[in-house]
């Protein structure tokens, strides 16, 4: 059974970091793509970052390029997202999803809550 747990969510000022952390369990996760995504209230969940676990290769959404690095350990079979010069426009609850490559994201954990102060 596949868990991902997210952490490291919590209130920031404008400008502030923060990392996240999803830990990943259940199965191997070479071949699967991992992605980071948020839902504001009132607004759709929307894609954030995601990495391929085998290859490392990334990919962010506009909002985030230059401001956000995904990254994964597989030691620890951990993936993460530092957040930089963050906006209250960040807030939002962030999810880590797994899925196949190629395919759909068919995991997903419980969210981890971000919340930038201006």
């Amino acid at each position: 059974q596949v868990q991902l747990v997210e952490s490291g969510g919590g209130l920031v000022q404008t400008g502030g970091s923060l990392r996240l952390s999803c830990a990943a369990s259940g199965r191997t996760f070479s071949g699967f793509v991992m992605g980071w995504f948020r839902q504001a209230p009132g607004k759709e969940r929307e894609f954030v970052a995601d990495i391929r676990w085998s290859s490392g290769i990334s990919s962010y959404a506009d909002s985030a390029k230059g401001r956000f690095t995904i990254s994964r350990d597989s030691a620890k079979s951990t993936v993460y997202l530092q957040m930089n010069s963050l906006k209250p426009e960040d807030t939002a609850l962030y999810y880590c999803a797994a899925g196949i490559l190629g395919s759909a994201y068919n995991y997903w954990g419980q969210g981890t809550q971000v919340t930038v102060s201006s």
